[in-house]
């Protein structure tokens, strides 16, 4: 049980729920809403709140509870009474309650339809009990294919003696244990029908149980699997791994180390990339390199925000946590002037050379705006730090789970300073909340009038969107949910805030 749920206050969204029906019959309850974690929502007779591994709104349902709390309960269905219209049977063989089911996809027992709309309600449950915020537009959700979209994967293995067989692919439900997985259909499909072959591929090498991990990128035109292997690879196993590459139309990478050692097992070959045709972009990238999971959505996401950013051929703009420019890229295309601030040094690098390689490609009269890529930990902001970028008409925001606290508590600083509301100088024990004084020149720095924010969590996004809304002087102007992991209890997001008056 996550800490979420050790954390209920009367501030929780259970809060809300009504309290269990006495008349049910003993040990019955009616399931009424779904956590971050995609299980079931029920609350007893006596309020206690329990959450349901299984269960599906609407259900009455039978549960073997498990772990118990003051306030809540933890358990996974036993029986179903009354089952809800929206449960349908699992498109994948190891998916579900049963010993051993994987732990990859925990709500393919639910349509899709619904899958969206609840992540729709997590999302503004959580702008609204954690921000206070409420848009004024809910987005139309963004989805796409709801199987073959997994192009990014960390599949474990491991060679169980006791079994005398070798296991690839996700662990099992709460285990650390492998799922004997034979299958997966959230892989594409040509990644689905490498899972027994790999697992025949391991089991014949002589490094069988010093290989603990594949990794598996899939570009547009090409697929690479990373294999981490904890000992120098024999010629032998070197040659099967050739072989293997040769009948699956793969590219091997090795990684004998840490993450930096990651190279080419074989040099040449099709470059791993993807596109973004809305833009006429073309990214290359390593197997190791953050990209979306899935990129169908991507495409979408990219050509959705933008056109939300609306960015004009006078404006400059920054994309925060930029990445390998999966957005500034395309920004460049439409602004006057980019800059792309990344944690990653190895990213910024990535980000200069996609950068030049594309504008090589492009005619004279079509090249990328100027653009400027900067690393910088975005996690430890202030608003001289963020005053020093200069202007920028509109932001892109896009965050790791973490949010983007710093940034926004520096903005809404600023415009707490700005109008009185908080007072600058030396923190002292009498005075904590002194804020250091903004730069010389400060009166020249604008805010930016439209700030799109893509989120991969909703409640770190609530938190910074009460920041924007409640001190930073801006309004919600649109929120909705993309559906980037379908059948998992993952939830994408985007927000558009827009600066009230100057």
């Amino acid at each position: 049980m996550s800490d979420q749920n050790d954390k209920i206050s009367p501030e929780a969204p259970y809060e809300d729920m009504p309290v269990g029906n006495p008349d049910l019959p003993e040990g019955w309850l009616e399931v009424v809403s779904m956590d971050m974690e995609a299980k079931g929502i029920a609350r007893k007779p006596d309020g206690k709140v329990v959450f349901i591994d299984g269960a599906l709104p609407t259900e009455l349902v039978t549960v073997n509870v498990h772990r118990k709390k003051n306030n809540w309960e933890a358990g996974t269905l036993m029986h179903l009474n009354r089952e809800s219209s929206q449960r349908v049977t699992p498109g994948c063989p190891h998916a579900g309650l049963h010993e051993g089911a994987c732990g990859g996809c925990k709500m393919q027992h639910m349509h899709v339809a619904a899958q969206v709309a609840v992540k729709q309600r997590v999302l503004e449950d959580n702008l609204w009990h954690l921000g206070k915020v409420k848009p004024e537009t809910v987005m139309r959700p963004i989805e796409g294919p709801t199987w073959g979209y997994r192009y990014r994967a960390r599949l474990s293995v491991r060679y169980v003696i006791k079994k005398g067989k070798v296991l690839v692919g996700f662990h099992e439900r709460k285990s650390r244990y492998i799922a004997d997985m034979e299958t997966c259909k959230v892989l594409p499909p040509h990644v689905d029908a490498m899972l027994l072959p790999m697992r025949a591929l391991i089991a014949s090498m002589d490094a069988r149980e010093t290989c603990p991990q594949i990794e598996v990128a899939c570009g547009d035109h090409v697929t690479a699997l990373v294999l981490r292997h904890l000992e120098p690879l024999s010629e032998a196993d070197k040659q099967r791994l050739r072989e293997f590459a040769a009948a699956h139309h793969i590219q091997w990478w090795l990684q004998p180390k840490g993450p930096d050692t990651v190279h080419r097992m074989e040099e040449g070959g099709t470059q791993l990339s993807y596109a973004l045709p809305d833009f006429g972009i073309t990214m290359p990238f390593k197997p190791t390199d953050f990209t979306q999971v899935n990129p169908h959505i991507n495409r979408v996401l990219v050509t959705k925000a933008l056109r939300l950013l609306d960015a004009k051929k006078h404006e400059r703009v920054i994309d925060w946590f930029c990445g390998l420019g999966n957005f500034t890229l395309p920004i460049a295309t439409m602004a006057r002037e980019v800059l792309g601030i990344e944690g990653s040094d190895a990213l910024v690098q990535r980000s200069h050379e996609n950068y030049a390689a594309n504008n090589a490609t492009r005619s004279e009269a079509d090249k990328l705006a100027p653009t400027e890529f900067v690393g910088r930990n975005l996690f430890n902001m202030t608003p001289a730090l963020l005053m020093a970028d200069g202007n920028a008409d509109k932001w892109l925001v896009d965050p790791p789970r973490e949010g983007a606290f710093a940034l926004s508590k520096a903005l809404a600083d600023i415009h707490q300073i700005r109008i009185g509301a908080k007072q600058t100088g030396v923190a002292t024990e009498e005075q904590p909340d002194l804020l250091p004084p903004l730069p010389e020149g400060q009166e020249n720095w604008k805010f930016p009038q439209r700030i799109v924010y893509v989120s991969c969590n909703p409640a770190t996004l609530a938190r910074d969107a009460g920041l924007l809304v409640h001190q930073a002087g801006y309004r919600c102007v649109l929120a909705g949910v993309v559906n980037m992991f379908p059948h998992t209890a993952h939830v994408e997001s985007m927000a558009v805030f827009e600066r009230i008056g100057d």
